[in-house]
């Protein structure tokens, strides 16, 4: 029996395919926003590892913030997940917005990641 694909998997799926086309085997920021909270995580695709991550949820995020679904935390998200890449060893990155527009929290996580010192 077939299922149904929502307009949010399509727009996931066309944008993951035009990150491979251009994604030279960098590894790629995953956005993953949900009503309450924000996720990033960077994956190597080639090897299907994720190589490091970062939400609203984590214990240290939750102290002095009041929710996890605002600009303030997506910026602060950014922030961390740049520190953790950089650290990592990872600098070059390809961002996938996941289906999302680029707009609101993800624009600030973005524009947050890329000054903390991630390129893409």
């Amino acid at each position: 029996m077939a299922t149904k694909t929502s307009p949010h998997q399509k727009r996931m799926a066309r944008v993951r395919k035009a990150l491979a086309a251009r994604g030279n085997l960098r590894p790629r920021l995953s956005v993953f926003r949900s009503s309450k909270n924000i996720y990033a995580q960077i994956i190597d695709d080639a090897k299907g590892v994720t190589l490091v991550a970062a939400s609203s949820l984590e214990k240290g995020f939750k102290d002095g913030k009041k929710t996890g679904a605002d600009k303030a935390a997506a910026e602060a998200i950014g922030k961390l997940i740049a520190e953790r890449a950089i650290s990592a060893g990872v600098k070059d990155v390809v961002f996938d917005r996941g289906g999302y527009l680029y707009h609101g929290r993800v624009k600030a996580l973005a524009d947050a990641a890329r000054a903390g010192g991630l390129n893409f």
